[in-house]
């Protein structure tokens, strides 16, 4: 997945100040805000072994901590991909310590044939949820972001889905390749992830809305929701996404700039829990004033989230535009509060050496507009002149067990940041630094 960030929120001083100190980098918010204060701390760098392209998933099965990084399933741009795999450690050190030799493919659906029935594209897993009910700890729920092309899923007449082989925008491979189109599905294992079988979509954008050649210059996405992260809260898994359709039927003589820009940005989805083994359909866009669009509708994003145009905002289309995009959330233990990280872009495919950090108090997402209620992102990284996405923070091994079950979905008050830094090309998903909360 090429698979394929700065608003500055002033109230009276500058709500960012940056000091650099000789043992860590310590970032104070506005007072007035009273957003959790912060600590990242160089490290010594450490190197994952293994493929990483998108936000690292992972679970406790019982006392073997289980990674799902990599990317499977077929890709007429890149290849067909058999590298989503999985390791084990009894900490969590020991997993992401693996090499590459010592992942395993675990058994997946196979890609149907274009116009039938069944899982087209390449898949990633983004975010697992872990059933509560089954004591095992085996049952298991990934959200896949998913990838398809005219090619692997032409249009259907009669269900309205897949899509048309003309005005098509241009890839990351240059004029002739096509852009991709994503949507974001549901797997689920029983066996605690050593094999998975396809229960269907969790949302999408259909053909109308995709943003189609004479406007999507940015060789990225033609549309599409994608590079997803999800958390159980109550009776329902919300599902922070972005958002690269358009928020109506697209035209080419009616298309509209802001109009693309106001409805895209970092969107957020829910699923009841009981609805995870057949979930097409079942799921519902925030619209607004609550979650009421339907899973392939349109929606609308966290306002907070948004960059402002006269900020230098813009589309998802638009090679010049800036958003935010790939959240990942978790909940901190520490400052009972749940913590985004997200990345920028600045440039054409995801071009963006910047992580950012947002907050949000409300422990029930599903009160009135609690899921909205994130505070405006603050600078985390600027590498200048590299190129980093999907920034997670993952679990210190030495307090991360099968008791308290930490992982990047959950976390207590240190905690290691990874992204994929894609300086050079080199596509490393590496760890440099570790962020402390302060209260």
């Amino acid at each position: 997945m090429p698979s394929i960030k700065l608003r500055r929120y002033l109230i009276g001083l500058p709500a960012l100040l940056l000091i650099i100190c000789s043992a860590f980098i310590w970032l104070k918010p506005n007072s007035i805000d009273k957003q959790p204060q912060f600590k990242l701390t160089p490290t010594k760098p450490f190197v994952f072994n293994s493929f990483v392209d998108c936000n690292m998933s992972e679970v406790w099965v019982g006392d073997t901590f289980r990674i799902f990084p990599g990317k499977y399933g077929e890709d007429p741009l890149w290849g067909y991909s058999n590298e989503l795999k999985y390791a084990d450690g009894k900490t969590v050190d020991q997993a992401f310590g693996r090499k590459s030799t010592e992942f395993t493919a675990p058994k997946m659906p196979l890609n149907a044939r274009p116009g039938t029935p069944g899982l087209h594209g390449a898949v990633w897993f983004e975010s697992v949820y872990q059933d509560v009910n089954d004591q095992s700890g085996k049952t298991l729920y990934a959200l896949y972001h998913n990838e398809n092309y005219p090619s692997t899923l032409p249009y259907d007449t009669k269900t309205g889905e897949g899509y048309i082989n003309a005005n098509w925008p241009q890839g990351l491979k240059g004029p002739s390749s096509p852009s991709a189109v994503c949507r974001i599905g549901i797997m689920k294992s029983a066996d605690g992830g050593l094999s998975w079988k396809n229960n269907g979509l969790f949302i999408q954008d259909l053909q109308s809305r995709l943003i189609l050649k004479q406007h999507n210059t940015a060789a990225n996405f033609a549309g599409g929701t994608g590079d997803p992260s999800a958390v159980a809260s109550g009776k329902y898994l919300y599902l922070f996404y972005g958002e690269y359709g358009y928020p109506e039927k697209y035209s080419n003589t009616a298309y509209s700039a802001k109009k693309e820009w106001s409805e895209q940005c970092i969107s957020i989805a829910r699923i009841a829990l009981s609805d995870l083994d057949n979930p097409q359909g079942k799921a519902k866009r925030w619209d607004g004033s609550g979650f009421n669009a339907p899973y392939n509708g349109a929606g609308q994003p966290v306002k907070s989230l948004q960059i402002p145009m006269e900020k230098g905002g813009g589309p998802a289309s638009s090679p010049t535009g800036k958003y935010y995009w790939g959240p990942s959330v978790s909940w901190n233990t520490y400052l009972n509060c749940w913590v985004m990280l997200m990345a920028k872009a600045e440039g054409p495919s995801w071009k963006g050496s910047s992580i950012y950090i947002s907050f949000n108090k409300n422990a029930d997402l599903g009160a009135g507009d609690n899921a909205q209620q994130w505070s405006a992102p603050q600078l985390l990284v600027d590498k200048p002149g590299h190129t980093i996405w999907y920034p997670s923070l993952q679990p210190e091994s030495s307090v991360a067990n099968g008791t308290n079950k930490y992982s990047s979905l959950k976390l207590g008050q240190k905690a290691r940041l990874f992204y994929k830094d894609n300086y050079k090309d080199r596509g490393d998903y590496i760890s440099e630094y570790t962020l402390e909360f302060v209260k």
